[in-house]
């Protein structure tokens, strides 16, 4: 596989930019790749993200819906009619509005016992779409970032950091509530084709800051993604941006 390609840093001056650039960017590569390879799998983040793209993407008529996976990052273990799903929300406003199919929307089953056995079920849908990868390669991943620098349900100093083996992991001690999560791990990552992190806000500067430019090695869960065979992309506000040395 290839190194890991430079980093590109997108800094605009509003949400309403970012919103406008990312999912200009989404489309396109969805259409490469349904070109190339007939699908386009996707890996949806909770937080503003929600917001940004189901208001760009919901009224657009260049998107072959049909031939889209979409799958779910990470995800608290919660029912679907909890108002902390990431799934509902994007149920809600966006999957309800589109051509989506619904057996190509891939999300934790929120009715197991317990939140290993979702992990487990999680890992073997996405062992469904792709058989033959023992690490799948996601065509695009749209990450968030926690002011504490965490991404998925990855977390500053967590063990889950070290996780090689697995996919898909569980948690239950997230130091954001709610504790009980699923979520893709550091090798599925960056092993992606595409990862975007999109972060707004004067509050996650610092993070932003010790993530992009970091003293030595990275230390914040979303410094360590870095896809090797992929392009990374940070769609920033000025804000957000405030300080790194390079925009």
């Amino acid at each position: 596989m290839a190194g890991v390609q430079e980093t590109k840093i997108h800094v605009l001056s509003s949400g309403a930019e970012i919103q406008q650039a990312v999912c200009d960017r989404v489309v396109q590569i969805a259409a490469s790749c349904i070109k190339e390879r007939g699908m386009f799998s996707v890996g949806l983040s909770g937080g503003s993200l929600t917001k940004y793209l189901s208001n760009g993407l919901r009224d657009r008529t260049d998107i072959d819906w049909p031939r889209w996976y979409v799958f779910f990052c990470d995800e608290r273990f919660v029912p679907f009619a909890d108002k902390e799903s990431t799934y509902s929300v994007y149920k809600r406003d966006l999957f309800n509005h589109v051509f989506l199919l619904p057996e190509k929307t891939i999300t934790i089953n929120p009715c197991l016992a317990t939140v290993e056995e979702a992990a487990s079920d999680y890992t073997d849908k996405i062992r469904r779409v792709y058989p033959k990868d023992a690490v799948p390669s996601f065509d695009l991943l749209l990450l968030g970032m926690g002011d504490d620098g965490h991404t998925c349900s990855l977390f500053p100093s967590h063990p889950l950091l070290k996780e090689k083996e697995k996919i898909v992991a569980s948690l239950s001690d997230s130091p954001k509530p709610p504790p009980s999560r699923i979520t893709l791990t550091l090798p599925v990552l960056n092993n992606a084709r595409n990862v975007f992190f999109v972060a707004a806000g004067e509050g996650k500067a610092k993070a932003v800051k010790d993530s992009l430019e970091p003293e030595g090695e990275p230390t914040l869960p979303a410094g360590m993604v870095k896809p090797t065979g992929g392009e990374l992309h940070w769609y920033l506000d000025t804000g957000a941006a405030k300080g790194l040395s390079k925009k």
